[in-house]
C-alpha cells in the first residue's frame, strides 16, 4: 500500500528542495521526522509538513501502522518561474527569477 501527498508551488527552488528530499529518501518515517525536525534549510519545515500529511492519509485513509511506514518515493519538480527586475543605474534592469518547486512524497508500508 502507497499513499501519496503533494506540496504544489512550493517557494524554493528545486535544487534546494532536492538537497533535503536526498536525507530523507529511503528512511523510516521516525527518522525522517527527526532529520527533518532539527534540519535549518527552509524546505525541511515544508517537507515535514508534507511527511505529517501523508502520514495522516495513511493511517485514516488505509488504516496503516504508523511505525511500519517508510519513505518509498520523494522527488522534487520545477514549477512556475515569477521573473522580476530590479532598478540599477543609468536606466538599466537586472532580472530576477524566483524560482518554485513541486514536492512529491509517497510512503509505504512494504520494502
Amino acid at each position: 500500500m502507497e499513499v501519496k501527498a503533494k506540496l504544489k508551488n512550493a517557494n524554493f527552488s528545486a535544487q534546494k528542495g532536492r538537497l533535503v528530499a536526498n536525507q530523507i529518501r529511503g528512511a523510516a518515517v521516525e527518522e525522517a521526522l527527526n532529520v527533518l525536525t532539527f534540519s535549518t534549510r527552509k524546505a525541511a519545515a515544508s517537507f515535514k509538513k508534507l511527511l505529517d500529511s501523508a502520514i495522516a492519509n495513511a493511517e485514516h485513509n488505509e488504516g496503516a501502522d504508523i511505525d511500519e511506514l517508510y519513505i518509498s518515493t520523494v522527488y522534487v519538480d520545477e514549477a512556475a518561474t515569477f521573473k522580476r527586475f530590479r532598478a540599477r543605474a543609468k536606466g538599466r534592469g537586472n532580472k530576477i527569477l524566483k524560482r518554485n518547486c513541486h514536492l512529491t512524497l509517497e510512503v509505504s508500508d512494504t520494502k
